[in-house]
């Protein structure tokens, strides 16, 4: 196995100076030194052009965000492309006023130059910054060795870095080789995943809650077959990895009970549609509306804009009062209390038509008055109302529709009482030591 590496590393190096001494001879010297010239060039034509391009870019207001974006990518690959256009065109000189091997060296330099542009521009569809660095340095080694004639030697020395386990054989080019295919798989399944959640997200056909696990399962089941399809193509047994993993599941199933407990949780809100993104729910002292159902917790967005993050198990196994579940219609009640003095008929009516007045009271809907006391000092109601906006607040209703009232009561004569307290104060009291001496 070790006289194997050394003698795949020795023929990779023979390779590599075999190369070198070619590139010794006058003319390809030349070439190299074109190339230097050529890249200087494209480095000034990148500072002159790229600063004027800039200024035009920013003042695109109206411009698309899509269309920013690949301008911004334009102007940070300029270098390279003003590069690729000289040296095509000096090849294409080199070859029309001389032989063809006296332009050998640009030829190749322009042609992976090409490919490595090609390669720059397509690895922006991969999202994950860390990701797509990685795809695009390990896509320009390989062109890299490609064109220069050192892929075979190299696969050779990395299929001799190698580990054996009984019948299995693990080398660094069967890793790189799973690493490749898994990795454009993973891609592929991302830019099917992206339309078929765009479809399902504008179908109106299906509930909210639905869409969401249609889109977990799409990414489980596309982002799984990706990975197991990825290994089974350069030969992996996963016979031993399900062994493994299924060992592994067992030993830390005990301590991630609560992580299970959230996901099956969540599959369970998902499946029942107990609550959905847009719902309005209280759940203890949060008020706010879903904006986001995860595989561990839910998102909830307060009125103040504080978001709360909520475990699927708390939803599923506590009391949750969902103002929106089956309508968004939601009743608000509020009491309050007049005097004695003031008619009972007048008030329920002076009532019902101020909250009336309030934006976000439901016209269409009921709105009631009733007596429900005689208080210690106040006749007490309770005026009910009906709204369907809950995610617009509860609070700033409530205070709208008592203002309504505090205005429309002061019209009418109607007074709102108020505990008072009489303090009598007594005379002085006579002396008791003075009465025992008498």
């Amino acid at each position: 196995m070790e006289g194997d590496l050394i003698d795949a590393g020795l023929s990779l190096w023979r390779e590599v100076e075999l190369f070198l001494r070619s590139m010794t001879s006058p003319w390809r010297i030349y070439q190299i030194g074109i190339i230097l010239a050529l890249l200087a060039v494209a480095h000034v034509l990148r500072i002159v052009v790229g600063r004027r391009l800039e200024d035009w870019v920013r003042r695109r207001d109206g411009w698309p965000r899509w269309r920013l974006r690949l301008s911004v990518i334009v102007i940070q690959r300029l270098r390279g492309l003003f590069f690729v256009a000289l040296i095509w065109a000096t090849v294409w000189i080199m070859r029309e006023v001389t032989w063809p091997s006296r332009s050998y060296v640009l030829g190749i330099a322009a042609t992976i130059a090409t490919a490595w542009m090609a390669v720059s521009f397509g690895a922006q569809l991969i999202r994950n910054r860390p990701l797509r660095r990685m795809v695009t340095w390990g896509a320009w080694i390989y062109i890299g060795l490609l064109y220069l004639g050192f892929l075979d030697g190299a696969t050779v020395f990395l299929d001799s870095i190698a580990v054996t386990f009984d019948d299995f054989r693990i080398s660094a080019l069967s890793v790189l080789k799973a690493v490749v295919v898994t990795g454009v798989l993973f891609l592929g399944a991302r830019l099917i995943l992206r339309i078929l959640i765009d479809r399902i997200s504008r179908s109106e056909d299906i509930s909210p809650s639905m869409r969401v696990l249609a889109t977990k399962a799409l990414q489980v089941v596309f982002f799984g077959s990706a990975f197991v399809i990825g290994l089974r193509a350069v030969g992996f047994d996963l016979t031993g990895l399900a062994v493994l993993s299924g060992a592994i599941g067992v030993g830390i199933g005990f301590g991630l009970q609560k992580v299970v407990s959230n996901l099956v949780s969540g599959i369970i809100i998902l499946l029942d549609k107990s609550v959905k993104p847009g719902d309005v729910i209280s759940l203890g002292d949060t008020f706010g509306w879903i904006g986001e159902l995860g595989a561990r917790y839910v998102s909830v967005v307060t009125r103040d804009g504080r978001e709360f993050l909520i475990p699927n198990e708390d939803l599923v196994t506590g009391q949750v009062v969902n103002w929106s579940h089956s309508d968004d219609f939601v009743r608000i009640d509020l009491n309050f209390g007049t005097s004695y003095n003031d008619d009972p008929h007048l008030v329920r009516r002076v009532a019902v038509d101020a909250a009336k007045t309030v934006p976000r009271v439901l016209a269409n809907r009921a709105v009631a008055c009733h007596i429900t006391a005689f208080g210690d000092s106040s006749i007490d109601y309770v005026l009910r109302v009906w709204i369907r906006d809950a995610h617009e607040g509860l609070a700033s209703i409530r205070g709208g529709i008592y203002l309504a009232l505090w205005d429309a009561f002061k019209d009418n004569g109607i007074s709102i009482p108020f505990p008072q307290r009489e303090v009598r104060m007594l005379e002085k009291a006579p002396d008791v030591t003075e009465e025992r001496q008498a």
